[in-house]
């Protein structure tokens, strides 16, 4: 690294005190990168044990990583916090600006501690830290907020705002935070760490330099990755569809949670399809600073005005296949222009799409099943593909006027503490499922990922295209999970999105570090990846999260999948061969 990388300084922000300072933390960037690395070493730092996760002491860690601003598609922040959601390791990534305007303000993380008397927002300008009054932005949705804050504050162009909406001020533990209005710290409850510190934004601007060691070099690999980019098969896939390219595929494949995972087809998956919605709703594409790809699809929805003639209004909307997934094909939405609407609603509250999805299809085939009645919904009847029960249940989940929306507002896992109806209820270690019912490959993986998340280990991917050829034992398919896994964890260290995962191989990876000014080789990368790997499950397993206690939904063995028919004895096989990797890196079960 070199002497003066701004990527080593270290923001300290204390709300409660209303004062910030920098720190120089060669230490933990020479050693973990950036990204992910640095903020697990940051969370162990900052995190007591055991602390409320609404509470002061929970940290806020933003980081960025070396190849940030300086090359094609290093352009995630990572978010780490103790999720409010699991009660142990919150992860959660961010495309957009929000990378390069951190980076760009001459900083490699920013930790956020303590908690304000009132609501406010930080703005973040270069060397400057101003605590501005959001008090009256609070109670407002997360497009208004964006919108004011963006009036108020300079800096356009480098400039990032991440805000909440109401369920982060309502303390909804699966509550997200939303930047450039389109992408999201979605998953683990972000937005709800935001809210309990009385937080409604964060902004940031900035328009430092950045050294590399070999300009020539520099240029010249620069090149090499951005042609790749633009002229893989893979990448043209998600510029002309984006992610719900995934949809008809998938469905095919036989792979498609549907209503609760009732099904793993839908019948109608052809009209909420990533190519009906470019036809017939595709308003405009947009990318991630430094990325070529423009993956990101904004649908224009256009819907007339209550008595009025001639007259619309036009809602610009954004969509992905996980969202697809979670409030269309597992709600049975049969139609496009609901699921926009449902979408809408999701977004101006702030919530994480996948796990409001879920909760609402657990709701219905709950009641469904009379393990609740239209007392507990409050008179709301769901049922597939109502968007308006889904839009009221929705906001009572974000009001909480009874105990039955107050659980869940906090997730399955909590709900059926309560209410029962485990079996159908699809979380893994405390966290909604994913999309994707490809096999084992795609459950262990979210079982034994780091964050329970299917981007942890892509199991999926690993279904559709190694499981269909051969069988795997439990041990074997654990080992190229968690081999995957800790690969990721290098890729999520230099914040690079995992579209790009093909075009950033370790020997590529080492020699940008190189031309950055780090001396990392392919071995130190894989060193490096696993006492991450490590460290994160040190800090879940300090927080209380036991593999042995992990309940395996029974649904996913009722549901034929379309690699083989699950069954319980060989996840647990996996789950005990975890432990037993876990264990010859020094970490043992509480």
């Amino acid at each position: 690294m070199q002497v003066n990388d701004p990527l080593s300084n270290v923001l300290y922000i204390d709300l409660s005190k209303r004062t910030f300072e920098v720190k120089r933390r060669d230490d933990i960037f020479e050693r973990y990168l950036g990204g992910t690395g640095a903020a697990i070493k940051l969370l162990h730092e900052e995190c007591p044990e055991d602390c409320d996760p609404h509470g002061p002491e929970n940290p806020i860690i933003f980081t960025v990583g070396p190849l940030t601003a300086l090359f094609p598609l290093a352009s995630k922040t990572v978010a780490m916090f103790k999720s409010p959601h699991t009660g142990n390791l919150g992860e959660s990534h961010c495309g957009g600006r929000s990378a390069v305007a951190i980076r760009m303000a001459g900083y490699g993380a920013i930790v956020i501690k303590g908690t304000s008397d009132i609501p406010i927002y930080i703005s973040i300008d270069n060397k400057q830290v101003h605590f501005r009054d959001a008090t009256t932005l609070w109670g407002m949705g997360s497009f208004s907020s964006g919108r004011v804050i963006r009036e108020n504050e300079t800096g356009a162009g480098l400039r990032t705002i991440m805000r909440i909406g109401k369920a982060g001020e309502k303390l909804i533990s699966y509550a997200s935070v939303i930047s450039e209005t389109y992408r999201h710290f979605g998953r683990l409850g972000l937005g709800a760490v935001f809210g309990s510190k009385k937080l409604k934004a964060v902004v940031v601007s900035g328009k430092s330099s950045l050294p590399v060691v070999d300009m020539k070099q520099y240029r010249k690999a620069y090149n090499e990755i951005y042609n790749s980019a633009v002229k893989s098969p893979v990448m043209k896939k998600y510029h002309d569809l984006g992610t719900p390219e995934n949809v008809l595929p998938l469905n095919e494949f036989g792979g498609l949670p549907t209503r609760n995972l009732k099904e793993a087809q839908f019948e109608k998956a052809e009209v909420i399809s990533g190519e009906s919605l470019a036809e017939h709703y595709l308003g405009r594409r947009l990318a991630c600073s430094n990325c070529p790809v423009g993956c990101i699809h904004i649908a224009a929805l256009r819907e007339p005005y209550e008595d009025e003639a001639y007259f619309y209004k036009t809602t610009m909307i954004s969509y992905d296949y996980e969202p697809i997934y979670a409030l269309g094909t597992m709600l049975g939405m049969n139609s496009a222009k609901d699921y926009l609407r449902l979408m809408d609603r999701v977004e101006a509250w702030g919530i994480d799409a996948m796990s409001a999805g879920v909760v609402l299809a657990w709701a219905t085939e709950a009641q469904e099943k009379g393990i609740i009645s239209e007392k507990e919904t409050l008179d709301v009847k769901l049922g597939w593909g109502d968007v308006q029960s889904y839009i009221t249940a929705l906001r009572n989940i974000i009001e909480q006027p009874n105990e039955f929306y107050t659980a869940l507002a906090r997730g399955i896992e909590h709900t059926i503490s309560i209410y029962g109806g485990e079996d159908f209820a699809l979380a893994f270690g405390g966290n909604e499922m994913p999309g994707y019912h490809t096999g084992p490959g795609a459950h262990i993986g979210t079982l034994i990922g780091t964050r329970h998340s299917h981007l942890d280990n892509a199991g999926y991917s690993f279904d559709q295209k190694l499981l269909a050829k051969e069988e795997k034992s439990p041990e074997d398919l654990v080992d190229i999970l968690v081999e995957e896994e800790i690969w990721r964890q290098i890729l999520s260290s230099l914040v690079i999105c995992f579209f790009a995962r093909g075009i950033y191989s370790p020997e590529l990876v080492s020699r940008l570090l190189n031309i950055t000014g780090f001396d990392v080789s392919e071995a130190d990368l894989d060193r490096i990846g696993r006492e991450i790997y490590v460290e994160k499950y040190r800090f879940k397993m300090r927080e209380g999260f036991k593999l042995d206690d992990m309940r395996i939904p029974k649904r996913i063995f009722e549901t034929p999948s379309p690699i083989k028919q699950l069954d319980e004895a060989y996840i647990r096989k996996a789950l005990e061969h975890v432990k037993e990797i876990l264990a010859q890196e020094g970490v043992f079960q509480n």
